[in-house]
This record gives structure tokens, C-alpha cells and sequence, in this order.
């Protein structure tokens, strides 16, 4: 987490937006390679420089939005990252004294919902609705929720069977965490910032204030930071 910050802290203090392609499809690459390295005694220490550098690569990319949010409000980053770490906390304890297996039964709903917020986010590119973004936004704070519940139990399987990829591991609770920050932030950015003007009906005339140029900056990055898939691969948008 702290090698993420550190990732982030870089993109926002020397502006690395014009390489945000390179830094998503090196995350994802590193975290191809990760998955394909076997863990043994003989690759920990490879494997556990992937993902250090996976994690910063990964708060690279969340420049970007970091930067959008503090222009906006710089309280939202301490009172999102707070959020997420209360969410993170009670979700993981109730998996964690919950009944064994009680809830790996959602890994399919939990898929299938991540296919559905996918598919809804191309359709939104073409519709452009802001009902639908809101909703894709908070269906998938859900999701990534449910994740939480369902990867933790899932660890703990994989444990007892035998598997100590702990370093595997922490990338599935580290994508469901960064998950859920960066929709909070998104949600508490769009709270802060003011509706768009009203038209009069009889002279179309602008009955409120213009929007600022840093509600303009913020609503043009929505999109590029829907989630839509787990490994949070938005590098595609961030170009």
C-alpha cells in the first residue's frame, strides 16, 4: 500500500498523465507475469519485486483522479481513504468469523455483476447517460464489497488446501481495496461538485452559474475511472 502511495505521490507531483497507456499496460503486464510465475522459495523474491512494482504502477494511474479530486476538495483523499479502510476492515472481519465457505457462493453473482458493469459502461459511451454512470458507480462499490467477503473466505480455502501464494494473495485483496477507494473518491468528487446550469424554458437562457472549470475537468474523467473490471485496468481511457 505504501509503495502505491508512493506511485501516486509521483504522478502527481511531476504530472505523468501523457504516459498513463505505458504505466496501465505495465501494471497489467506485471500482473500477467505475477500470475504466470509458480511461487517457490527460488521466485519469492522475484515475485515479490512484481508486485511492488505492480503497486506503483497502480498508484501511477491513480494520479490522475488523485489530481482531479484535491483541485476539487483536497479533503475528499483522507476522507475516502478512511472510508475505504472502515469498509475494508468490517467486510474482511465478517468474512473472517463468518461460517467456513459461508460466502463463496457469490463468486458467480460477483462475476456476473462485473460482466453487466462492463457491459454498461460501453453502452454509456455511446448514450452518455448520467443515471447510468451514477448507477454502474454504486453497483460497483458493491461489487468490489462483496469481493472483499468473497476473496478473504477464498484465501482462507486456498490455505488450508495447501496454497501459500501469499503474495498472489495480497494482490486480490490490494485490487479490492484500490477498488474501492477510487470509487469513493469518484462518488465524493461528484458530491462536491455543482449541478450543471438550468435552461429557462421561454429563453434558454442560463438561469444558473456556468460550470467551473474544475467541475468540467472532473465530469470529463468520470468515464475514464468506471470501473470496469478487478484488475482496475483503465488504461485504455487514461490515453
Amino acid at each position: 500500500m505504501f509503495v502505491a502511495a508512493a506511485g501516486a505521490y509521483v504522478n502527481v507531483v511531476t504530472h505523468l498523465v501523457q504516459l498513463s497507456l505505458l504505466t496501465g499496460l505495465g501494471s497489467l503486464g506485471l500482473m500477467i507475469w505475477l500470475m504466470s510465475t509458480p511461487h517457490s522459495a527460488e521466485t519469492e523474491q522475484k515475485r515479490l519485486g512484481m508486485l511492488a512494482g505492480f503497486a506503483f504502477l497502480t498508484g501511477v494511474n491513480l494520479g490522475p483522479l488523485l489530481e482531479m479530486c484535491i483541485a476539487i476538495n483536497p479533503s475528499i483523499l483522507p476522507t475516502a481513504f478512511l472510508g475505504t479502510a472502515v469498509i475494508f476492515t468490517c467486510f474482511t472481519l465478517s468474512a473472517l468469523y463468518a461460517r467456513r465457505r459461508s460466502y463463496l457462493y457469490l463468486g458467480g453473482f460477483l462475476f456476473s455483476g462485473l460482466s453487466l458493469m462492463f457491459f454498461f459502461s460501453l453502452v454509456n459511451l455511446f448514450v452518455g447517460s448520467t443515471w447510468l454512470f451514477t448507477a454502474n458507480l454504486y453497483v460497483g462499490l458493491m461489487v468490489m464489497c462483496g469481493f472483499v467477503l468473497f476473496d478473504t473466505q477464498l484465501i482462507i480455502e486456498k490455505a488450508e488446501s495447501g496454497d501459500k501464494d501469499y503474495i498472489w494473495h495480497c494482490v486480490d485483496l490490494f485490487l479490492d481495496f484500490v477498488n474501492i477507494f477510487r470509487e469513493l473518491m469518484i462518488i465524493l468528487g461528484m458530491n462536491e461538485v455543482p449541478p450543471p446550469p438550468r435552461t429557462s424554458a421561454k429563453n434558454n437562457s442560463v438561469c444558473d452559474e456556468p460550470p467551473t472549470a474544475t467541475s468540467t475537468r472532473f465530469s470529463c474523467h468520470h468515464d475514464c475511472n468506471s470501473l470496469s473490471c478487478s484488475a482496475g485496468c483503465g488504461a485504455g481511457c487514461a490515453a
